[in-house]
């Protein structure tokens, strides 16, 4: 009685959300054919920008809930299209910038700051106001003309720091085993699961990231502060800050609250300005014109999957039959010019990568085609990448990781300690290879290897075939290593190191658009609606994904999920 009342409650819970959502639909649908007040934009505007949490490549999904829609972040693009607007716009006399609890990668984070650089050039002043920041907030920051923060609060600029977890020891208490076959020095896959600590590989790559990263931040807070790199260092070196520390050291200009930084830039400016928010002025500036010329901008934002053959494109990472079907869409539409992937991914499956990399070669047959590397494009990222066509990275963009291995769980131990007994009864010699039920025997090993050799030397044929260069040149620059943007323009394995501004410059000279005439960038996939995500059928492997979710956090748990040959980054590495 008591689990039918429960089901009976649920149900209707259920149901009401449901109506809930399909109420907001309609009222919001209603209100857009029904003549909604526009949002307007004072001559005398400020554009306040809020970028807070993650910022990312593919756009979210449409809640249709007021107070929760403005709360969905702003993907990169969007942000990119609304300050190219502003900047022309004679109604906005102003950048506002107020980053807070930024959770975006440093490929990102270049990304942006050249977006409000170019904003400035536009003559128009840019002040940023500081809440408990970070690096990367204050990396932003250092864009602007002016930098403020409240007297007593803390920038916590203090430096970087690189965290690498490994779980060998708690498996060892569990029975449990990880067991991996690899090919290249660098693709010791994953430590995370078969070390207690960093290889001297791994710490090698970490080393030479963190060098690099910290490097591209001290020039850029020299050259936003007008101070010598090496005052820079010396003063990271005595952060974190608390208000009048950051004032004496140079690192803000005033120790102001919000209504009084505003009140200074009116007098700069000698009016009155009026506040409008990032979203509220997106809605307002409207559609680009139908006129232009149409730039599909394909995302493809996150791990990869083989995913389901029935489903559609994912919202949590790339399937490789949602992708297919949204290459060959792309591929389809007559009025698209030329085609922009944006590659945000630590790779994935192998077979899901081959499939993807097949389309686009198809599609790069049809349509000008150019790729564009956000925060990560490694392994599997950066083999979907490989067709041939320019390649764009930032100087901090992750990518290389050139480099294949096999893994399965060995759960015999675990078995042993909590009582299961399990039987396998097999016909044909490698029918058990997979098995979680025994560690791979010698035999096995040899078979996994022959295996995965054939697959590294395929990775490595298409990108000589791609890069237009020997195996033999390319294959000392993979190993598995991974390497950031500007090591991989060096070592010839990206074309330029450049943002969307570069990225659009470059896809109008393949589609012969003049430089002056402006584009209109078409979002692949298009915004779903909420309502659209809760009809989706699931997945039969979301169950066992949602698990090892719950222990493995950031970790790599769906492609390891579905285990056979990935081209995967060897460690998850976070930088802080």
């Amino acid at each position: 009685m008591k689990n039918f009342l429960l089901g009976f409650v649920i149900g209707i819970l259920a149901t009401g959300l449901v109506i809930l959502l399909v109420g907001f639909a309609v009222v919001r649908l209603a209100s857009t054919y029904g003549g909604e007040r526009p949002v307007s934009v004072s001559d005398n505007s400020a554009l306040v920008l809020n970028l807070e949490g993650a910022v990312p490549e593919q756009a979210p999904v449409d809640v249709a809930i007021p107070f929760l829609q403005q709360q969905t972040p702003l993907t990169v693009l969007d942000t990119w299209k609304l300050l190219h607007r502003a900047a022309g716009d004679t109604r906005v006399k102003a950048l506002v910038l107020e980053p807070r609890g930024l959770d975006a990668g440093w490929a990102k984070l270049e990304e942006l700051r050249a977006e409000i650089l170019a904003f400035k050039q536009s003559g128009k002043p840019v002040y940023a106001f500081l809440r408990n920041a970070t690096m990367r907030e204050y990396y932003l920051a250092t864009a602007a003309d002016k930098v403020y923060m409240a007297p007593e609060d803390e920038l916590d600029v203090k430096g970087l720091r690189a965290e690498l977890m490994y779980f060998k020891g708690t498996l060892d208490k569990l029975g449990v085993t990880m067991e991996f076959e690899h090919v290249g020095k660098y693709k010791d896959a994953p430590d995370t699961f078969t070390r207690s600590s960093p290889s001297p590989e791994t710490l090698e790559v970490t080393n030479q990231i963190l060098d690099q990263y910290y490097g591209n931040m001290v020039q850029v807070i020299a050259d936003g502060r007008k101070l010598p790199p090496g005052a820079v260092r010396g003063v990271i070196d005595q952060g974190p800050f608390i208000g009048k520390s950051a004032l004496d050291s140079g690192l803000v200009d005033g120790l102001i609250f919000e209504d009084e930084m505003l009140a200074q830039l009116n007098s700069q400016l000698k009016t009155s300005l009026k506040k409008i928010g990032a979203r509220s002025y997106s809605k307002a500036a409207g559609a680009d014109p139908s006129s232009r010329a149409r730039i599909a901008y394909v995302t493809g934002d996150g791990e990869i999957t083989r995913g389901d053959p029935s489903g559609d494109v994912s919202d949590t990472g790339i399937t490789a039959f949602g992708m297919v079907k949204l290459l060959r869409q792309v591929a389809e539409d007559s009025s698209i010019k030329g085609v922009i992937l944006r590659v945000d991914s630590p790779g994935g499956d192998g077979i899901a990568s081959d499939d993807i990399l097949h389309e686009m070669k198809v599609l790069s047959k049809k349509k000008p085609v150019l790729i564009s590397m956000s925060d990560l494009a490694a392994s599997g990222g950066y083999f979907i990448a490989m067709t041939g066509d320019p390649v764009l990275a930032y100087s901090n963009t992750l990518t290389g990781s050139i480099g294949v291995f096999f893994g399965k769980v060995n759960l015999s131990g675990l078995y042993d300690k909590i009582g299961v007994k399990k039987e396998l009864l097999t016909r044909g010699r490698f029918a058990a290879i997979d098995s979680e039920n025994k560690p791979l025997t010698p035999e096995e090993k040899d078979k996994v290897q022959k295996e995965i050799q054939v697959f590294y030397r395929g990775f490595v044929d298409r990108v000589a075939e791609a890069r237009k260069r020997p195996y033999d040149q390319v294959e000392p620059l993979a190993q598995g290593r991974v390497w950031l943007g500007a090591q991989a323009k060096m070592n010839g394995l990206v074309d330029e190191i450049g943002g969307l501004d570069r990225a659009v410059e470059m896809i109008k000279q393949r589609t012969n658009i003049p430089a002056s005439e402006q584009v209109t960038l078409v979002t692949y996939p298009p915004r779903r609606t909420l309502l659209e995500l809760l009809m989706k059928s699931s997945n039969d492997s979301s169950e066992l994904e949602s698990a090892i979710k719950s222990v493995a956090g950031n970790l790599p748990w769906k492609s390891l999920a579905h285990g056979g040959v990935q081209r995967l980054m060897p460690y998850s590495l976070v930088v802080k």
